[in-house]
Formats: C-alpha cells, sequence, structure tokens
C-alpha cells in the first residue's frame, strides 16, 4: 500500500505534485527496477484519482447556466460522487 493510501486521497494539486515527482525519479534513475514498478501503479492510481476529479469539474461548469442579467447560475444538481 502507498503512503498516499494512508491516508484521505490527496488533492488535484497533491496527486499531480506526486505524479511529477513520480515521473522524475523513474526518469532519473534514482529507483531500483522494483521500486519504479511500485511508483508506477501507485502513477496510475493518481492518474484515475485526477481523472474522477477533472470529470466532476466538468460536470460542474456543465450544470451552470447564464441567466437572463448574464450571471452564471445552477442549473441542476450533480448525483454524489463515488470515491
Amino acid at each position: 500500500m502507498t503512503k498516499m493510501a494512508d491516508k484521505q486521497k490527496p488533492t488535484f494539486e497533491e496527486a499531480m505534485a506526486r505524479l511529477e515527482q513520480i515521473v522524475s525519479e523513474i526518469e532519473e534513475g534514482k529507483v531500483t527496477l522494483e521500486k519504479s514498478i511500485d511508483r508506477y501503479a501507485e502513477g496510475i492510481s493518481l492518474v484515475k484519482q485526477c481523472r474522477s476529479i477533472l470529470d466532476q469539474a466538468e460536470q460542474k461548469i456543465q450544470l451552470l447556466s447564464k441567466s437572463e442579467s448574464g450571471e452564471l447560475s445552477p442549473a441542476g444538481e450533480l448525483p454524489e460522487a463515488e470515491d
């Protein structure tokens, strides 16, 4: 289990920063092959989480519509996100 899985899920920004760190470690050869595989698996999990966060953000944006006065207002309700 990764350090990220031991606590609550990271924010989008935290996940992206960790992904950058993982890529850097692997590209620079700072970790062994075995650890590279572990980091790769962690990275895949982080990518999935980032995609989920972005999908939710896109849904929220799509629910916004301009009112007659030109201001943004909610056009509906989002379903609860599955974790």
